[in-house]
Parts: structure tokens; C-alpha cells; sequence
């Protein structure tokens, strides 16, 4: 019904943003992903899904159409509300959620609060066919991080790290600090290694 707004923001939280459009206040929760990348500068633009339940419509706001497709997909599965599904992803990025649940990655998918290994397993089972539809045009944009960021990944991993623990920090720090130099990268995921 309401695929996308864009408008004035007026308040932005980690959980939720308010944006003016056109004298109209909408509220859309978000999930830390989303409140990580959106600008701090008047004019926003979020791709929404909108809930409708008996006692309430909800909106969801979303910096990417993937997000905003995995996220759809994710509620799709018997067990995951949109609580669960804005949780995890604020907890990994969508493109973790998605490689977590093509490479069938329970450990990963569980690791998220409030989703257990069957709830996990049932995730995997769900969407393995329908995630690798979900491509994710944004990365493509951010060529130079990911030069970065995958240039600190080999360095931690020849340093005898484990991979799938250093692409985790290392995924925060860059989301964090998109256009960080490779060694502020590696020193900053040594500290948390």
C-alpha cells in the first residue's frame, strides 16, 4: 500500500525515525541497520512495509529495497514476527542474514536474540531458495569499503584469526565507519578479536 516515503526527517532514534511529508508526521520503526545508514541531512527517502493487524498498522522503514525484502521474507516464516525480524536485522546486516541463511548457517541465525535452533532451522528451511533471489544493489556503490574491508580480512586472517568471526567485527566497524582506512579497520578489529 505505501512502498516508499520521502519527506522532511524530523526525529531519528535508533528504533525509529519521524518524517514530514507534507505536514503529515509518519513514524517508522527501524532497525539499527537502517538508523546506521541514514544521512544526517533534512530530505530522507525509506522504502516502507506497512503491518496491518486488528488493533494497530505499523510501518516499517527500510535505507534499502533488499533490507526491506529480506525483512518481508523473514516475517513470512511461521514463528518470526516483525519484532524478530527487525532484531535481526539490527543484530547482522541484511547481507549477513542472507549469506547466514544461504550457506545454512544455523549457528549464525541462532545467535540472534529471541531465535532458538528450531525457529533458526525452520529460517533456513523457509528461505534458502527464495534469499538467493535477494540481491543486494547497494553493495555495489561501496566498492572502496569493500576493497578495505576485504583487504583487512586477509590480513586477519593470515593473522590466524577466524574468518567468520573477523568478517562479523569487521562488518560493524565499517558500517560504523564506512570510509575507514584498512589498518584503522585491522586495529580496531584487533581490539575486539
Amino acid at each position: 500500500m505505501i512502498t516508499h516515503i520521502q519527506g522532511k526527517l524530523v526525529e531519528k532514534n535508533p528504533t525509529d525515525v519521524v518524517i514530514d511529508c507534507h505536514g503529515v508526521g509518519y513514524l517508522l520503526n527501524i532497525s539499527l541497520h537502517t538508523y546506521s545508514q541514514i544521512p544526517d541531512q533534512e530530505n530522507l527517502k525509506l522504502y516502507t512495509h506497512l503491518q496491518v493487524r486488528e488493533d494497530s498498522h505499523t510501518l516499517f522503514g527500510f535505507s534499502s529495497l533488499a533490507e526491506r525484502e529480506i525483512f518481508r521474507l523473514l516475517i513470512s516464516v511461521s514463528g518470526i514476527g516483525a519484532s524478530t525480524a527487525r532484531t535481526m536485522l539490527s543484530s547482522l546486516t541484511p547481507k549477513q542474514v542472507r549469506e547466514g541463511i544461504a550457506t545454512e548457517d544455523v549457528g549464525l541465525i541462532q545467535s540472534i536474540k529471541g531465535i532458538g535452533a528450531k525457529t533458526a532451522q525452520r529460517v533456513i528451511l523457509d528461505l534458502k531458495d527464495k534469499i538467493l533471489k535477494v540481491y543486494d544493489i547497494d553493495e555495489l556503490s561501496v566498492a572502496k569499503s569493500n576493497t578495505n574491508k576485504d583487504e583487512a580480512l586477509s590480513a586477519l586472517e593470515v593473522l590466524g584469526f577466524n574468518k567468520k568471526q573477523s568478517e562479523k567485527v569487521v562488518d560493524k566497524i565499517t558500517s560504523n565507519q564506512p570510509d575507514a582506512s584498512v589498518e584503522a579497520i585491522i586495529k580496531e578489529a584487533l581490539k575486539n578479536l
